[in-house]
Protein backbone atom coordinates (compact mmCIF):
# COMPACT_ATOMS: atom_id res chain seq x y z
CA UNK A 1 0.00 0.00 0.00
CA UNK A 2 1.73 3.25 -1.20
CA UNK A 3 0.80 6.70 -0.50
CA UNK A 4 1.19 10.48 -1.93
CA UNK A 5 0.14 13.76 -0.79
CA UNK A 6 -3.63 14.56 -1.05
CA UNK A 7 -3.97 18.46 -1.12
CA UNK A 8 -7.30 19.94 0.48
CA UNK A 9 -9.41 22.91 0.67
CA UNK A 10 -11.83 23.22 2.62
CA UNK A 11 -14.32 25.93 3.96
CA UNK A 12 -16.78 25.79 7.07
CA UNK A 13 -19.02 27.60 8.89
CA UNK A 14 -19.69 27.12 12.16
CA UNK A 15 -22.94 26.01 13.00
CA UNK A 16 -25.15 27.50 15.91
CA UNK A 17 -24.63 23.92 18.32
CA UNK A 18 -20.81 24.08 17.34
CA UNK A 19 -20.93 27.90 18.97
CA UNK A 20 -17.95 27.81 21.86
CA UNK A 21 -15.81 24.54 20.48
CA UNK A 22 -11.92 24.54 20.59
CA UNK A 23 -10.95 25.60 16.90
CA UNK A 24 -8.16 22.79 16.88
CA UNK A 25 -11.33 20.22 18.01
CA UNK A 26 -13.76 21.93 15.50
CA UNK A 27 -11.20 21.62 12.17
CA UNK A 28 -10.25 17.83 13.40
CA UNK A 29 -13.72 16.79 13.37
CA UNK A 30 -14.53 17.79 10.10
CA UNK A 31 -11.45 16.73 8.20
CA UNK A 32 -11.32 12.76 8.10
CA UNK A 33 -8.31 11.15 9.05
CA UNK A 34 -6.49 14.40 10.53
CA UNK A 35 -5.60 14.12 14.68
CA UNK A 36 -6.53 17.31 17.04
CA UNK A 37 -2.64 17.48 17.71
CA UNK A 38 -1.90 18.04 13.78
CA UNK A 39 -4.89 20.50 13.73
CA UNK A 40 -3.14 22.40 15.90
CA UNK A 41 -0.07 22.21 14.03
CA UNK A 42 -2.05 23.31 11.29
CA UNK A 43 -3.35 26.23 13.01
CA UNK A 44 0.13 27.26 14.35
CA UNK A 45 0.95 27.06 10.71
CA UNK A 46 -0.94 30.12 9.14
CA UNK A 47 -3.29 27.02 7.40
CA UNK A 48 -6.18 27.43 9.29
CA UNK A 49 -8.01 31.26 8.77
CA UNK A 50 -10.81 32.24 10.72
CA UNK A 51 -12.89 35.17 9.41
CA UNK A 52 -9.72 36.65 7.77
CA UNK A 53 -7.53 36.27 10.91
CA UNK A 54 -5.09 33.56 11.91
CA UNK A 55 -6.11 31.93 15.38
CA UNK A 56 -4.55 30.16 17.93
CA UNK A 57 -5.84 26.37 18.55
CA UNK A 58 -7.22 27.27 21.84
CA UNK A 59 -9.61 29.70 19.98
CA UNK A 60 -13.25 29.48 20.75
CA UNK A 61 -15.24 29.75 17.55
CA UNK A 62 -18.14 31.36 17.37
CA UNK A 63 -21.52 30.39 15.52
CA UNK A 64 -21.30 31.85 12.12
CA UNK A 65 -17.29 31.82 12.20
CA UNK A 66 -16.24 31.61 8.54
CA UNK A 67 -13.03 28.76 8.48
CA UNK A 68 -10.89 27.93 5.26
CA UNK A 69 -7.82 24.97 5.75
CA UNK A 70 -5.48 24.61 3.39
CA UNK A 71 -3.44 21.19 4.09
CA UNK A 72 -1.67 18.21 2.97
CA UNK A 73 -2.44 15.09 3.47
CA UNK A 74 -0.92 11.71 3.50
CA UNK A 75 -3.83 9.43 2.37
CA UNK A 76 -3.60 5.52 1.14
CA UNK A 77 -3.69 5.01 -2.49
CA UNK A 78 -5.29 1.74 -2.03
CA UNK A 79 -7.14 -0.58 -0.09
CA UNK A 80 -7.78 -4.91 -1.17
CA UNK A 81 -10.92 -5.89 -1.40
CA UNK A 82 -10.91 -9.19 0.96
CA UNK A 83 -13.36 -11.72 1.21
CA UNK A 84 -15.01 -10.91 5.07
CA UNK A 85 -18.46 -12.73 5.36
CA UNK A 86 -20.87 -9.58 5.52
CA UNK A 87 -24.84 -10.70 6.25
CA UNK A 88 -26.75 -8.82 3.46
CA UNK A 89 -30.32 -7.84 4.31
CA UNK A 90 -31.07 -6.03 1.15
CA UNK A 91 -29.24 -4.54 -2.36
CA UNK A 92 -30.28 -2.75 -5.26
CA UNK A 93 -28.34 -0.60 -7.86
CA UNK A 94 -28.03 2.20 -5.13
CA UNK A 95 -27.59 0.99 -1.67
CA UNK A 96 -26.74 -2.30 0.09
CA UNK A 97 -28.02 -2.83 3.75
CA UNK A 98 -25.83 -4.88 5.96
CA UNK A 99 -25.65 -6.80 9.21
CA UNK A 100 -22.63 -5.61 10.37
CA UNK A 101 -21.24 -8.59 13.03
CA UNK A 102 -19.57 -7.40 16.26
CA UNK A 103 -15.77 -6.97 16.05
CA UNK A 104 -15.53 -5.90 12.50
CA UNK A 105 -14.30 -2.08 12.55
CA UNK A 106 -15.86 0.28 9.93
CA UNK A 107 -13.22 1.82 8.26
CA UNK A 108 -9.25 1.75 7.87
CA UNK A 109 -7.65 3.31 10.85
CA UNK A 110 -4.33 3.57 12.31
CA UNK A 111 -3.92 -0.16 13.61
CA UNK A 112 -6.86 -1.59 11.55
CA UNK A 113 -5.49 -1.54 7.90
CA UNK A 114 -6.99 -4.98 7.43
CA UNK A 115 -10.23 -6.67 8.11
CA UNK A 116 -12.46 -3.91 7.84
CA UNK A 117 -15.94 -3.63 6.71
CA UNK A 118 -14.49 -1.60 4.15
CA UNK A 119 -11.70 -4.09 2.83
CA UNK A 120 -15.12 -6.66 2.65
CA UNK A 121 -17.44 -3.65 1.15
CA UNK A 122 -14.45 -3.82 -2.32
CA UNK A 123 -14.86 -7.52 -2.73
CA UNK A 124 -18.99 -7.37 -2.17
CA UNK A 125 -19.49 -4.80 -4.41
CA UNK A 126 -18.07 -3.31 -8.18
CA UNK A 127 -18.57 -0.18 -7.49
CA UNK A 128 -19.15 2.25 -4.17
CA UNK A 129 -19.71 5.93 -3.72
CA UNK A 130 -16.10 7.94 -4.07
CA UNK A 131 -17.43 10.68 -1.99
CA UNK A 132 -16.25 9.52 1.45
CA UNK A 133 -12.59 9.23 -0.09
CA UNK A 134 -10.52 6.53 -0.51
CA UNK A 135 -11.01 5.67 3.27
CA UNK A 136 -14.38 5.52 3.75
CA UNK A 137 -16.04 4.74 0.36
CA UNK A 138 -19.84 3.83 0.52
CA UNK A 139 -19.67 4.66 4.17
CA UNK A 140 -22.18 7.33 5.24
CA UNK A 141 -22.50 6.32 8.73
CA UNK A 142 -20.79 4.10 11.22
CA UNK A 143 -21.26 1.41 14.01
CA UNK A 144 -18.82 1.37 16.81
CA UNK A 145 -16.21 -2.07 16.29
CA UNK A 146 -18.30 -3.76 19.01
CA UNK A 147 -21.38 -2.81 18.18
CA UNK A 148 -23.49 -4.91 16.05
CA UNK A 149 -26.30 -3.99 13.04
CA UNK A 150 -28.08 -2.51 10.83
CA UNK A 151 -26.18 -0.55 8.61
CA UNK A 152 -26.26 1.01 5.01
CA UNK A 153 -23.88 1.15 2.28
CA UNK A 154 -24.24 4.02 -0.74
CA UNK A 155 -22.85 2.16 -4.28
CA UNK A 156 -22.62 5.50 -5.93
CA UNK A 157 -22.22 9.24 -5.26
CA UNK A 158 -26.41 9.64 -6.01
CA UNK A 159 -26.86 7.47 -3.04
CA UNK A 160 -24.24 9.01 -1.17
CA UNK A 161 -25.40 12.51 -1.13
CA UNK A 162 -29.01 11.82 -0.68
CA UNK A 163 -28.41 9.63 2.76
CA UNK A 164 -25.97 11.92 4.14
CA UNK A 165 -28.13 14.74 3.96
CA UNK A 166 -31.18 12.72 5.07
CA UNK A 167 -28.62 11.98 8.02
CA UNK A 168 -27.71 15.43 8.96
CA UNK A 169 -31.35 16.57 8.72
CA UNK A 170 -32.01 13.93 11.35
CA UNK A 171 -34.78 12.16 8.72
CA UNK A 172 -33.29 8.93 9.32
CA UNK A 173 -34.83 6.77 11.80
CA UNK A 174 -31.97 4.72 14.31
CA UNK A 175 -33.70 2.39 16.93
CA UNK A 176 -31.16 0.24 18.64
CA UNK A 177 -31.13 -3.03 21.40
CA UNK A 178 -29.19 -2.55 24.58
CA UNK A 179 -28.70 -4.89 27.65
CA UNK A 180 -28.02 -2.37 30.66
CA UNK A 181 -27.51 -2.77 34.37
CA UNK A 182 -30.23 -1.61 36.84
CA UNK A 183 -34.44 -1.54 36.90
CA UNK A 184 -36.02 1.12 35.54
CA UNK A 185 -39.51 2.05 37.45
CA UNK A 186 -40.90 3.09 34.38
CA UNK A 187 -41.54 1.91 30.78
CA UNK A 188 -39.98 4.40 28.93
CA UNK A 189 -38.69 7.83 28.78
CA UNK A 190 -35.77 10.26 27.29
CA UNK A 191 -32.49 11.51 28.03
CA UNK A 192 -31.34 14.68 27.20
CA UNK A 193 -27.91 15.75 28.13
CA UNK A 194 -25.55 17.43 25.80
CA UNK A 195 -23.04 15.43 24.52
CA UNK A 196 -18.99 16.51 23.99
CA UNK A 197 -15.59 15.57 24.43
CA UNK A 198 -14.59 14.80 27.93
CA UNK A 199 -12.88 17.37 29.51
CA UNK A 200 -9.94 15.33 31.03
CA UNK A 201 -9.71 12.26 28.21
CA UNK A 202 -10.06 13.63 24.65
CA UNK A 203 -10.88 9.74 23.48
CA UNK A 204 -14.28 9.87 25.12
CA UNK A 205 -17.25 11.91 24.98
CA UNK A 206 -18.83 12.78 27.95
CA UNK A 207 -22.02 14.95 29.69
CA UNK A 208 -19.52 17.23 31.65
CA UNK A 209 -18.39 18.70 28.18
CA UNK A 210 -18.21 22.68 28.28
CA UNK A 211 -19.01 22.66 24.77
CA UNK A 212 -21.13 19.93 24.60
CA UNK A 213 -24.25 19.90 21.71
CA UNK A 214 -27.69 18.77 22.47
CA UNK A 215 -28.45 15.19 22.18
CA UNK A 216 -31.53 13.14 22.93
CA UNK A 217 -32.43 9.56 23.17
CA UNK A 218 -35.88 8.04 23.70
CA UNK A 219 -35.91 4.49 25.80
CA UNK A 220 -37.96 1.89 26.43
CA UNK A 221 -38.11 -1.33 28.24
CA UNK A 222 -38.34 -4.25 26.51
CA UNK A 223 -37.91 -7.02 29.43
CA UNK A 224 -36.73 -6.52 33.11
CA UNK A 225 -34.57 -9.06 34.70
CA UNK A 226 -33.11 -8.99 38.10
CA UNK A 227 -30.67 -5.69 38.28
CA UNK A 228 -30.38 -5.98 34.22
CA UNK A 229 -33.11 -4.45 31.76
CA UNK A 230 -33.41 -4.52 28.41
CA UNK A 231 -33.75 -1.21 26.26
CA UNK A 232 -34.93 -0.09 23.02
CA UNK A 233 -33.77 3.32 22.22
CA UNK A 234 -33.96 5.79 19.66
CA UNK A 235 -31.97 8.55 18.58
CA UNK A 236 -33.44 11.83 17.94
CA UNK A 237 -29.63 13.06 17.75
CA UNK A 238 -26.54 11.52 16.18
CA UNK A 239 -23.41 12.24 18.41
CA UNK A 240 -20.77 10.05 18.53
CA UNK A 241 -21.05 7.54 21.78
CA UNK A 242 -24.13 8.75 22.28
CA UNK A 243 -26.53 5.97 23.64
CA UNK A 244 -23.45 4.17 25.58
CA UNK A 245 -22.89 7.82 26.82
CA UNK A 246 -26.35 8.57 27.88
CA UNK A 247 -26.96 5.03 29.50
CA UNK A 248 -23.81 5.92 31.52
CA UNK A 249 -25.07 9.25 32.47
CA UNK A 250 -28.51 8.04 33.78
CA UNK A 251 -26.73 5.18 35.80
CA UNK A 252 -27.12 2.40 33.60
CA UNK A 253 -24.35 1.91 31.69
CA UNK A 254 -24.66 -0.77 28.81
CA UNK A 255 -23.20 -3.98 29.81
CA UNK A 256 -20.00 -4.87 28.84
CA UNK A 257 -18.63 -1.48 27.91
CA UNK A 258 -15.43 -1.37 29.47
CA UNK A 259 -15.30 2.59 28.59
CA UNK A 260 -18.11 4.11 29.53
CA UNK A 261 -19.00 2.21 33.11
CA UNK A 262 -19.64 -1.71 32.59
CA UNK A 263 -16.03 -2.70 33.14
CA UNK A 264 -16.71 -3.89 36.89
CA UNK A 265 -20.05 -3.13 37.64
CA UNK A 266 -20.82 -6.44 37.56
CA UNK A 267 -19.26 -6.43 41.27
CA UNK A 268 -22.46 -5.28 42.43
CA UNK A 269 -25.01 -7.72 41.05
CA UNK A 270 -26.70 -9.46 44.20
CA UNK A 271 -28.59 -11.93 42.25
CA UNK A 272 -27.15 -16.12 42.32
CA UNK A 273 -25.03 -16.39 39.00
CA UNK A 274 -25.95 -13.21 37.28
CA UNK A 275 -22.34 -11.99 38.78
CA UNK A 276 -20.59 -14.93 36.94
CA UNK A 277 -22.65 -14.59 33.73
CA UNK A 278 -21.78 -10.72 32.83
CA UNK A 279 -18.09 -10.64 34.02
CA UNK A 280 -17.91 -12.96 30.83
CA UNK A 281 -19.77 -10.63 28.25
CA UNK A 282 -16.73 -9.62 26.27
CA UNK A 283 -18.29 -6.51 24.39
CA UNK A 284 -20.85 -3.69 24.70
CA UNK A 285 -24.15 -5.86 24.60
CA UNK A 286 -25.30 -2.90 21.67
CA UNK A 287 -26.83 -4.01 18.62
CA UNK A 288 -28.50 -1.83 15.91
CA UNK A 289 -31.91 -3.21 15.24
CA UNK A 290 -34.05 -0.69 12.86
CA UNK A 291 -32.97 1.85 10.40
CA UNK A 292 -35.30 3.88 8.40
CA UNK A 293 -34.83 5.99 5.48
CA UNK A 294 -36.57 7.31 2.50
CA UNK A 295 -34.72 5.64 -1.33
CA UNK A 296 -32.03 8.65 -2.29
CA UNK A 297 -33.54 7.47 -5.81
CA UNK A 298 -37.11 6.56 -5.77
CA UNK A 299 -37.86 8.94 -2.19
CA UNK A 300 -39.66 5.56 -1.17
CA UNK A 301 -39.36 5.38 2.46
CA UNK A 302 -38.19 2.34 3.78
CA UNK A 303 -37.50 0.33 6.70
CA UNK A 304 -34.82 -2.64 7.37
CA UNK A 305 -34.50 -4.33 10.52
CA UNK A 306 -31.59 -7.17 12.30
CA UNK A 307 -32.44 -10.27 14.37
CA UNK A 308 -30.25 -10.06 17.61
CA UNK A 309 -26.56 -11.11 17.10
CA UNK A 310 -26.16 -14.85 18.93
CA UNK A 311 -24.28 -13.78 21.48
CA UNK A 312 -26.97 -11.13 22.97
CA UNK A 313 -29.43 -14.15 22.23
CA UNK A 314 -27.10 -16.64 24.41
CA UNK A 315 -27.08 -13.58 27.05
CA UNK A 316 -30.93 -13.23 27.13
CA UNK A 317 -31.80 -16.98 27.26
CA UNK A 318 -29.13 -17.34 30.40
CA UNK A 319 -30.41 -14.43 32.17
CA UNK A 320 -34.02 -16.11 31.60
CA UNK A 321 -33.17 -19.26 33.15
CA UNK A 322 -31.60 -17.42 35.94
CA UNK A 323 -34.75 -15.56 36.75
CA UNK A 324 -36.71 -18.21 36.23
CA UNK A 325 -34.40 -20.46 38.57
CA UNK A 326 -34.80 -17.62 41.21
CA UNK A 327 -38.47 -17.50 41.17
CA UNK A 328 -38.76 -21.22 41.80
CA UNK A 329 -40.07 -22.55 45.04
CA UNK A 330 -37.57 -23.87 47.85
CA UNK A 331 -34.86 -21.19 46.40
CA UNK A 332 -33.92 -17.49 47.92
CA UNK A 333 -34.09 -14.40 45.28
Amino acid sequence: MSTKPNKFVLDLTVDPSENGERLDIFVSSHVARLSRSLAARMIRAGQVIVNGETRKPAYLIRSGDVIHLEGLLHEPVEFQPEPIPIPVIYEDQDILLIDKPPGLVTHPAPGHKKGTLVNALLFHCQTLSGIGGKLRPGIVHRLDKDTSGTMVVAKNDLAHESLSRQFKNREVSKCYVAVVYGCFELDHGSIGFPIGRHPADRRRMSVLSHSGREAETLWRVRERFSEITLLELELKSGRTHQIRVHCSAINHPIVGDYVYGGQKRYRTLKTKGLQELIRSVPRQMLHAWRLSFKHPRSGEKMVFESDLPEDMEVLLERLRMIEKNSASPGRKP
